[in-house]
């Protein structure tokens, strides 16, 4: 089925730069503060996952980097659907990691959730193409 919905160019705009902005907020903490970022995988019930990516430290500054230059991409609306792939695939081990198993704050797990709604937006939805109207 190849349904087709009008919005408006603007709130596509709008929603874009506001999600790019919690990976611009978080990849500078994750550079700018790796020990304090480290601590919080060693304080987290299931550490193991990102043990099990490597070395906590380097995973932080890869991290870092990889939200930095997405999160850039997706802010100007550069290679939207890859950007979008890339934070996904960041925020997945982060979620898995720190988010679950944590039952007492449940709001940061939901709010990661809503964030993969908001990429997976991008991720299914072609906005290079261009319409074509016959006259």
């Amino acid at each position: 089925m190849n349904t087709k919905i009008l919005v408006s160019r603007r709130s596509i705009q709008v929603f874009r730069v506001m999600l790019s902005g919690i990976f611009l907020v978080a990849s500078l903490h994750h550079l700018l503060n790796v020990d304090k970022t480290v601590q919080r995988i060693d304080q987290a019930n299931f550490k193991g996952i990102a043990y099990f990516f490597g070395h906590p430290e380097l995973l932080v500054i890869i991290s870092g980097i990889a939200m930095l230059i997405a999160g850039s991409s997706l802010l100007i609306g550069y290679k939207t659907r890859w950007a979008a792939i890339i934070l996904m695939a960041v925020l997945i081990p982060i979620t898995l990691t720190i988010q679950v198993g944590q039952i007492t704050t449940l709001g940061p797990l939901f709010k990661n959730i809503a964030i993969f709604g908001g990429l997976l937006f991008f991720i299914l939805n072609d906005f290079t193409q261009k319409q074509i109207t016959k006259i």
